[in-house]
């Protein structure tokens, strides 16, 4: 396997529009979304939004995730929120998430956040890495989520 790096894209602001389109292609949010949210990301003094992506030999995204306010949850009191993690089908089992996750994490604890968190249905996959369960929020559809916290 080869080595791999995590890339804020904060550094990269040329990746902007490739890895809205990526985003947007994953999650079904439109583009503009992803693309306001990655620009505000490069602004000076920015904490949050932040996102990251990881790259394969030929320079095409293979993976990705974001730290914003709330990620569509009654819980706005519980901020930041990783959102959007995700990796290629092709690329899955190779720890990429891991590397995603523990970037956020060390880049979060750099900036002085003392807790991260994110809502999912993938229980096993976070509780493995550590992820607390802290209890249930509603998304905007109002069905329950899982809510996870992380110290940092």
């Amino acid at each position: 396997m080869e080595r791999r790096t995590v890339i804020k894209l904060r550094d990269r602001p040329t990746l902007i529009k490739e890895t809205a389109e990526w985003f947007a292609s994953k999650w079904h949010l439109p583009v503009a979304v992803y693309e306001e949210s990655i620009q505000a990301s490069t602004r000076k003094n920015a904490s949050v939004p932040q996102w990251y992506v990881v790259l394969d030999e030929w320079g095409e995204i293979i993976a990705g995730a974001g730290v914003v306010d709330n990620d569509f949850h009654d819980r706005v009191d519980l901020t930041p929120n990783v959102c959007a993690l995700f990796v290629e089908k092709d690329y899955r089992n190779q720890r990429i998430a891991k590397m995603i996750l523990e970037t956020i994490k060390q880049d979060f604890a750099e900036m002085g956040v003392k807790m991260l968190y994110l809502v999912t249905d993938h229980t096993d996959f976070y509780e493995k890495y550590n992820w607390q369960f802290i209890g249930m929020a509603q998304d905007n559809e109002g069905i329950p989520v899982r809510v996870y916290q992380m110290p940092l």
